[in-house]
């Protein structure tokens, strides 16, 4: 008898966003909807003001949508208060952000034990946990050091570690590498994979055809609307086993090119805490 099916990760159906701005209305998404099963690699690209972010955003649980419906693991987020939603947001979701968010005083230890704090974690289980997501990012001699300390590259890796501490189950990466040179982002990418080869599902927003072009699926916005949904071969390999960045890659199916049914037109969005349109 065959398994049934598994519980999408994230499940959303008609979907809409409209902010207000005086007396204007702007129509943000327009009816997305979409299912991301656990351990995909998505990326979500779109010109300016074509929704992404704003999608972003409600995959985050950053914000509400005006209407629809958008379910984690099967619980469907308007139906929770203001603390579980927090809970379910801290349990299952790290967030990665262009300018890396870090605090300018804190080490990098205290940058990721900050949402063990949060999540009422012991003062010892936190270094535990925070030492232990610095080493896999590959900064367990960094452990000490403060962001002036810290390239570019560097800072970010302190961000992912923070993202993954809590070990969720779907990272967000909002243009990971649009603050850092080529060959440092390139790096950031290959962790990525690697973490992703791990199990985590990843979704990653991106102007950058060539970061899109690592992912397994991506989704191309316009308008607040899905134009297209596709499988693709990505333009890297999966990392093979005794990889460089402190992880043990697994290796992974390479799907087959092939369009999605139901895929809808187009995209909007852009940030979090603004809109861009």
């Amino acid at each position: 008898m065959p398994n049934p099916p598994s519980t999408p990760l994230i499940e959303i159906v008609d979907l809409t966003k409209v902010y207000k701005m005086g007396t204007v209305e702007v129509h943000a998404l327009r009816g997305v909807s979409l299912t991301i099963q656990p351990g995909e690699y998505v990326a979500i690209v779109g010109a300016s003001g074509s929704g992404k972010s704003t999608l972003m955003n409600m995959l985050g649980l950053l914000d509400q949508p005006t209407d629809g419906i958008y379910r984690v693991r099967g619980t469907e987020s308007q139906k929770l208060g203001k603390k579980a939603l927090s809970d379910l947001r801290n349990r299952e979701i790290g967030f990665v952000f262009q300018r890396f968010n870090l605090l300018a005083r804190a080490t990098a230890m205290r940058q990721v034990e900050l949402p063990l704090f949060y999540a009422g974690i012991s003062v010892r289980k936190s270094k535990e946990m925070a030492t232990g997501a610095l080493t896999r990012v590959g900064l367990g001699d960094r452990t000490h050091h403060r962001p002036e300390e810290l390239s570019g590259g560097q800072q970010q890796r302190v961000a992912i570690a923070r993202a993954i501490v809590n070990q969720p189950s779907l990272l967000l990466a909002d243009e990971p590498t649009g603050a850092l040179d080529s060959q440092t982002g390139e790096e950031i990418l290959t962790l990525f994979e690697e973490l992703h080869s791990q199990g985590l599902t990843l979704i990653v927003v991106t102007h950058d055809p060539d970061v899109a072009g690592r992912a397994h699926r991506v989704i191309t916005m316009r308008d607040g609307l899905i134009l297209e949904d596709v499988q693709q071969v990505p333009s890297r390999p999966a990392p093979a086993p005794g990889g460089d960045a402190s992880v043990t890659p697994v290796a992974q199916p390479t799907p087959d090119i092939q369009p999605i049914p139901g895929a809808q037109p187009r995209v909007i969005l852009e940030t979090a805490g603004e809109v861009a349109v």
